[in-house]
């Protein structure tokens, strides 16, 4: 299992949810943390819960349907000095759910793609290449299990490509100490899962966030969180090293 105490983890969509958990998860790991959110206001508790766990950490702020913002982020970071080595893009959105599924707007589509796809893209071209120089990164990326709903056709899609994505990116690093793998939350109660979800989001670590201690060398994997729910984490990355890759 790798240790990450002392290294520097940038997670988005850090200040709620999913991304709140995997942040605290992380920091009793010793990891420190960029926490991203639209205004770093958002995460100032979280912040404040990181930090007293004795870890290092900020705040950084983009709207990520916004590029240039994403651009200016992450440009703060490299100013700061910060060299991150796990990378967890959690942010995501769903714009709606379409009853009248054929009458879906385009917009529905240009915005989950902008979120959920083009961004993480974006953060794992900056960093990728500063990961492989020095020999050693992990990256999560954020899917979803939703299928045969066209009711939620342009987050589906969305996620679908990040899934294509993150699966050709990973060939290239695969059995290197830079792993690119996919993380599946499952359906939890969170603003984007909506209060009706049956896992409470807490459930979600440690397997949202396993594939950052796994040490193995394999890339393009996904890790259904449901599955590693109530695992201590070196059980986790035990089970979670069995899991092939699709190379």
């Amino acid at each position: 299992m790798t240790n990450l105490a002392g290294k520097w983890a940038l997670i988005t969509g850090a200040s709620r949810g999913i991304g709140y958990h995997a942040a605290m998860f992380m920091a009793q790991q010793g990891c420190n943390l960029v926490l991203h959110s639209r205004d770093t206001k958002h995460t100032e508790q979280v912040l404040s819960e990181v930090k007293s766990l004795g870890v290092e950490a900020y705040s950084v702020s983009a709207d990520l349907g916004d590029t240039e913002q994403v651009t200016a982020m992450l440009r703060k970071i490299d100013a700061n000095g910060t060299v991150i080595e796990i990378l967890l893009n959690n942010a995501g959105i769903q714009v709606a759910y379409r009853d009248e599924y054929v009458k879906t707007p385009a917009s529905d589509f240009t915005a989950c793609f902008q979120i959920n796809t083009i961004v993480p893209a974006m953060i794992c071209y900056h960093y990728l290449p500063k990961m492989m120089v020095r020999g050693f990164g992990r990256i999560i990326n954020t899917t979803s299990g939703i299928a045969l709903e066209p009711q939620q056709a342009g987050y589906s899609a969305s996620k679908a490509a990040l899934d294509k994505f993150t699966i050709d990116l990973g060939s290239k690093v695969h059995n290197t100490d830079v792993l690119i793998n996919l993380t599946d939350p499952g359906w939890c109660r969170t603003d984007l899962g909506g209060p009706n979800a049956p896992n409470a989001p807490e459930s979600s670590v440690p397997g949202v966030v396993v594939g950052a201690f796994v040490n193995d060398k394999k890339s393009g994997r996904l890790f259904r969180a449901g599955d590693f729910a109530g695992m201590s984490l070196e059980g986790a990355v035990k089970q979670a090293e069995t899991i092939e890759s699709p190379y």
